[in-house]
């Protein structure tokens, strides 16, 4: 456990060893290794945990602040994603990172492993219901990002990503306008938090009601179109976000040619009248039979899933040949570590895995007994509603135990650096991204990633006002 900040002053005193803050908002780097080793951790803790919301802000703009310093930026993927449109590489499915948990500790290990096989090419994501019940929203989940980078030793290009902007499909029936404002609002937050790449879903409002595949896909691609061309209207100068797009409901049938050649075409025709010029989508989600975080059975475990790779392949490849990086898998992180080679093999741009992670830590036997007894009774007194008629205890708690994640958060984070638990974090990272074709990536996306230029935001006025007060 890292110390926490009380206020700005008190930071700024924690942090002095490793930098100073100039009068017109400019730090400088004293000592580089020490502050990845030791200041990380401060400024990581301060931001997602201090009572003080103007250490909190502090702590947010420092990581950003001290990231830039140490060469370490949070980018769009869109470069990379257009040079494999073109057939630039093959054999490298990008992974997509839901943290849920832990996320300071956890990205500093996912990029350590990376950085010991020379890769470079993973994604960090956060789906907007996960800012929810983890209790972090944009600015949170980057801060804790940016400095596992720093704590990693890290340089170059970081991509964090929102994942499933979702339109609720119930609440899209009641009031469609108020629905998508609220994505557009998330997307602002998004980008205001450092975001580059963000995922547009409104597969939910496909109608298979209507009697022709362009009119089932209409509002999917009207509201798709709307919201990449807001976003296309707050990107920093100079930067193209990577946006994507999504076809088919996850754990709905499986997407089909045709349903994508109406999704491209209508998004395409809608998205030129409102951005005439502008860069559409860098990829597309399909459905290829799995479902977000697997099915639980009734004795427990997860049952297997019957993915079409067949159908992921010629989605890909349609894909590719209308301009994309190709199709993106979701709900791949249960399945069994011996399918991952599989990815790259059908050319899957983008593969996302979440809750095979969670699972990893909350199922593994070194994991305390009195803290899992804890979050167990916290969910049935609290998730008790969300039981399934006939589940059972196994299922679910398999189904809710994600609601614990935000109110247990800071016992979560305190346990991070448990010997066991770590060393099976890293081998799953390390069988993931040698089968993703992640290992040796690094000069792969450094000569696709451009080096532009993103300005940092103002510093927060109460950091510079304790700045001033110390000087």
């Amino acid at each position: 456990m890292s110390i926490v900040a009380t206020s700005s002053a008190h930071l700024l005193q924690l942090l002095r060893p490793h930098l100073t803050l100039g009068e017109r908002g400019v730090i400088e780097v004293l000592q580089p290794n020490e502050l990845r080793s030791d200041g990380a951790a401060i400024l990581a803790w301060t931001a997602a945990f201090s009572d003080d919301p103007h250490a909190v802000q502090s702590a947010q703009w420092l990581v950003r602040a001290a990231a830039d310093a140490l060469g370490i930026r949070s980018v769009s993927i869109a470069p990379l994603y257009a040079a494999r449109a073109h057939g630039a590489y093959e054999g490298l499915s990008v992974p997509a990172l839901n943290l849920r948990a832990q996320v300071f500790s956890t990205a500093r290990l996912a990029l350590e492993t990376a950085r010991s096989m020379d890769g470079a090419a993973i994604i960090f994501e956060l789906a907007r219901s996960e800012q929810t019940y983890t209790f972090q929203r944009p600015a949170d989940y980057a801060t804790s990002i940016l400095a596992g980078a720093m704590a990693a030793g890290w340089s170059g290009p970081v991509f964090i990503q929102g994942d499933h902007y979702q339109f609720v499909a119930k609440k899209y029936a009641l009031d469609p306008e108020s629905v998508t404002a609220e994505i557009v609002r998330a997307c602002s937050l998004a980008v205001d938090a450092g975001y580059r790449n963000i995922d547009v879903d409104a597969s939910t409002l496909v109608d298979l009601s209507h009697a022709t595949v362009d009119a089932q896909q209409g509002e999917n691609v009207r509201r798709t179109a709307e919201v990449a061309a807001h976003i296309r209207s707050i990107e920093p100068e100079g930067i193209t976000i990577s946006i994507g797009g999504e076809i088919g409901e996850v754990g709905s049938e499986n997407s089909t040619i045709e349903e994508l050649r109406a999704y491209l075409d209508g998004f395409e025709a809608q998205f030129a009248r409102l951005r005439q010029g502008a860069p559409g989508l860098s990829k597309v989600s399909v459905q290829t039979g799995t479902s977000h975080g697997g099915v639980p059975l009734p004795g427990g475990g997860v049952a297997e899933v019957a993915l079409d790779f067949e159908v992921l392949r010629q989605l890909g490849e349609y894909a590719r040949s209308r301009g994309l990086a190709g199709a993106v898998q979701h709900g791949a992180s249960t399945l069994p570590e011996s399918l991952f080679h599989r990815f790259p093999e059908v050319g899957t741009a983008e593969v996302h895995l979440a809750t095979g992670f969670q699972n990893l830590l909350l199922d593994h036997p070194a994991f305390p007994r009195d803290l899992r007894a804890e979050m167990l009774a916290w969910l049935r007194e609290h998730a008790a509603d969300e039981a399934k008629p006939g589940d059972t205890e196994e299922q679910f708690v398999y189904r809710t135990r994600k609601k614990a994640l935000g109110p247990f958060k800071r016992q979560l984070w305190e346990i991070a650096d448990l010997p066991a638990i770590r060393q099976s974090q890293r081998e799953r990272f390390e069988t993931l991204f040698r089968q993703l074709g992640v290992a040796g990536s690094r000069v792969l996306v450094e000569s696709h990633i451009p080096e532009l230029n993103d300005p940092l935001p103002p510093a927060p006025e109460a950091l510079m006002g304790a700045r001033d007060a110390t000087t």
